[in-house]
């Protein structure tokens, strides 16, 4: 039997949080989170603006869709207001699901941003890692179903769950305007 090798250099780490990506797997539930990054909206308004953007949907559809985003965290109740006799939620989102695709020539120029701050951030692993290292493989060993699935790259996905988490919270900082 022949075997074939080459050495495959790892340009890039693709995360998919099972909890998120089920939720937002129903383009429609994209498209609200989307719509509650930006502002709060009830069920009924997150309604009519999808179908203003060509969606029809009952409104027992569009409230089993912002429940879905909600039981898996992804929006909130941001406030309620006494309408009617009834209560009415509004919602927000508090996380952004990013889904697009680089234009082509801005390969090099990524990959160049990238390299000039590859020194600092392996300087932050190496930090966590002597610092929360212990946390980071108990965490791990809780996400691994077996021994026999311990070289599975929870270590990494946790790593880049930190740092991306990060990275929010650095560049979005909070709403108060401080």
């Amino acid at each position: 039997m022949v075997e074939f090798t080459s050495d495959v250099a790892v340009e890039d780490v693709a995360i998919r949080d099972t909890n998120v990506s089920s939720a937002v797997d129903e383009p429609v539930r994209a498209t609200i989170l989307d719509m509650l990054a930006d502002a709060e909206h009830s069920v009924a308004e997150i309604d009519a603006e999808l179908e203003a953007r060509g969606y029809d949907r009952t409104r027992n559809t569009v409230r089993h869709h912002v429940n879905e985003l909600r039981d898996a965290n992804l929006v909130e109740v941001a406030r309620l207001e006494e309408r009617g006799g009834g209560t009415e939620k509004y919602y927000r989102a508090n996380t952004i699901v990013l889904s697009y695709s680089v234009p082509e020539g801005a390969r090099d120029d990524l990959e160049e941003m990238a390299d000039s701050i590859a020194p600092e951030v392996a300087d932050i692993v190496a930090d966590l890692e002597a610092e929360y290292g212990g946390t980071i493989d108990r965490i791990a060993a809780e996400m691994a179903p077996c021994e026999h699935c311990r070289d599975q790259k929870y270590e990494t996905y946790l790593l880049s769950t930190i740092l991306r988490r990060a990275f929010v919270a650095g560049s979005v900082g909070d709403d108060t305007g401080a």
